[in-house]
Formats: C-alpha cells, structure tokens, sequence
C-alpha cells in the first residue's frame, strides 16, 4: 500500500501519528515524518488516520497514473 502526504496542506495536529505510529512519526513540534509504504495488515490503521486528518492530507493507495490512462479510462 502506498501513503502520501501534502505536507504543504498538513497542520501538525498528530491525529496520525497517535493512530498509527507504526507509519507517521512527528520531528519536533511541526514536521512530520511517514513511510510511504505500508503493509496490508496496516490498512485499518492507515483509512483511521486519513479519517481523523482535521486537514485531509493523508491520501492511502496513492498512485500517478499517466495523463492519457486516466483519459482513455473516462
């Protein structure tokens, strides 16, 4: 699975690091510090942290697809 986060968008509140230490880590009062690959017995975990995210800046199963997949799939 992958994570992502917009660190430009998160806040530093540690809503995800108190639900899953296991990924998300807070260095110093601010910064934040993830793994962005986690395993699938993590999932439950990871939907809960993205959940409680009072900014919404955690995306799970991230991934960039190509301008043109995501076109023709449409």
């Amino acid at each position: 699975m992958s994570v992502a986060v917009d660190l430009n968008r998160c806040q530093g509140y540690a809503q995800c690091a108190f639900l899953a230490p296991e990924i998300f880590v807070m260095h110093g009062e601010e910064a934040l510090l993830y793994t962005p690959e986690a395993d699938e017995a993590q999932r439950e975990k990871l939907a809960q942290a993205a959940a409680a995210c009072p900014v919404q800046a955690i995306l799970v199963d991230a991934v960039d697809a190509p301008a043109e997949a995501v076109s023709r799939e449409q």
